[in-house]
Order: C-alpha cells, then sequence, then structure tokens
C-alpha cells in the first residue's frame, strides 16, 4: 500500500466556520403543505437578525429530505449538539433561535431528543 499522496484533479471545497449546523426537514412527509420548506427559507432573515449570519456565532443551515422521524414535524436538528426539535412552527424557531442558537441553551419543551453527551 502506497503512502504516497494521490494526484487528485478536483479542488478541495471550501466552507466558512461555524459554530453550529441547523438540519431541516423539508421531506413530504414531515409537514403537508409546505411548512418545513418556508421555514428553511425563512432562516436567512432570522438569521441575521439574530446576527447568526457571521461571526463567532454564525449559524449553516441545510435541508434534509428525510430523518425518518416523521410525526410532529417541522423537525429540526442542531448540531453539533446532537439535539432534536419538533413543532418548530415560526414562533418556536424564534424561541430556538434566541435560546439555543445564541444563548446555548436547550428549548426544553421542544425537545424530542438528545444525543448522549461524552
Amino acid at each position: 500500500m502506497s503512502t504516497e499522496p494521490i494526484d487528485n484533479p478536483l479542488p478541495k471545497p471550501k466552507i466558512g466556520d461555524y459554530r453550529r449546523h441547523l438540519l431541516v426537514c423539508t421531506g413530504p412527509r414531515c409537514t403537508e403543505d409546505g411548512q418545513s420548506q418556508a421555514l428553511f427559507d425563512s432562516l436567512g432573515d432570522k438569521f441575521k437578525a439574530a446576527g447568526l449570519n457571521a461571526g463567532d456565532l454564525r449559524v449553516k443551515r441545510s435541508r434534509v429530505s428525510c430523518f425518518a422521524a416523521c410525526k410532529g414535524g417541522p423537525i429540526v436538528c442542531v448540531q453539533p449538539d446532537g439535539t432534536w426539535y419538533y413543532n418548530v412552527t415560526p414562533d418556536n424557531m424564534d424561541r430556538i433561535i434566541d435560546q439555543h442558537l445564541c444563548k446555548g441553551e436547550p428549548v426544553d419543551d421542544l425537545v424530542f431528543h438528545q444525543a448522549k453527551q461524552d
């Protein structure tokens, strides 16, 4: 087995630094009326207003097609914290932004799963 680096013609992708990654399920079974996509679409303005679009608290956001947790949507997951939220209405998203993404404290009444912390 060679230990020589492999010549790779593809450029290495680059992603700006971020503190947390918010994953939003936008699959058709999470919500039937497009609420999840509308929630995702609203995040740019919400993050900018909260100062989460740049700097030390920057949050990256991504759509996910299915978490296989199809009840109580919209569903979002905050990584690397491993915190899973259900019933993420626009008002509840505002609470998650303020309390969890800005201040680092999960919104306990919306959490349906928390990954084990080492």
